[in-house]
């Protein structure tokens, strides 16, 4: 007997794509190293800009990837806010249903963390300082809630989801009848790489020095620079055919 309920118990199910999962765990790099390098007086405050436009680019590769994805990377797959209040039921049974992918609540949060990542990428780029710091501590707060939700919802469903964003799969004796997740195609992978290169380009088209180290203060300087410099050309173009009229 115990020969055939050990195949069973070490038996996986393959859930979570390989892009995904160094998503998830590059945009944790990017917002922890974002967050230890927002003060001037920081010996890694020269990683500041740099770890902002990484997020940036992994939220654009993200949304692309919520719609040519693995079968749970879409967003088609878990984006179902009918399920939030059967799935807030069962929390307050404390008896919470494992999920393959996301959870309703999980889906939300995903959501939500995206939409506030990308926020706090923008208003940092176009220099709105007293937005860009509410948000990102807004952020803060939203990813120490998450990261309670994922260890209350471990402890509930007996299943670690931290072990699941390593790996890639979840045990198949908690998700009975359940198979392996639809692999990313090949023209999913090619169309994601195609955006996350021009999202590259045009980052550097606007920033040249995007992915230099340089203090927040630099980028500032240079971003007011290149606008003055932009309106001062005009001013000189404007000048140049007023002489050719007169």
């Amino acid at each position: 007997m115990a020969t055939t309920i050990a195949p069973l118990q070490s038996a996986k199910i393959r859930v979570w794509d390989l892009p995904l999962r160094l998503f998830h765990w590059l945009l944790v790099i990017a917002i922890a190293l974002a967050f230890l390098s927002s003060e001037e007086d920081s010996v890694l405050n020269q990683w500041h800009i740099v770890a902002g436009w990484a997020a940036g680019i992994l939220i654009v590769f993200r949304i692309a990837w919520g719609f040519v994805g693995g079968e749970h990377s879409r967003f088609a797959d878990f984006v179902r806010p009918s399920g939030i209040g059967r799935h807030f039921g069962e929390l307050l049974r404390g008896r919470p249903e494992p999920t393959l992918g996301h959870n309703a609540l999980g889906a939300m949060s995903v959501l939500l963390l995206l939409i506030m990542v990308a926020a706090t990428v923008w208003t940092g780029v176009i220099l709105m300082e007293a937005l860009h710091e509410l948000i990102a501590w807004t952020l803060l707060t939203l990813v120490a809630v998450h990261v309670v939700a994922v260890v209350l919802m471990s402890l509930l469903t007996r299943e670690s989801l931290v072990t699941a964003m390593v790996t890639g799969t979840k045990p198949a004796q908690r998700h009975a009848g359940a198979r392996d997740a639809r692999r990313p195609s090949v023209a999913g992978l090619v169309l994601a790489a195609v955006v996350v290169a021009g999202t590259i380009y045009a980052i550097q088209a606007y920033d040249p020095l995007a992915f230099t180290l340089r203090s927040a203060e630099d980028y500032e300087h240079g971003v007011a620079g290149g606008q003055n410099g932009r309106i001062g050309g005009e001013h000189e173009e404007d000048q140049a055919r007023g002489d050719d009229d007169s």
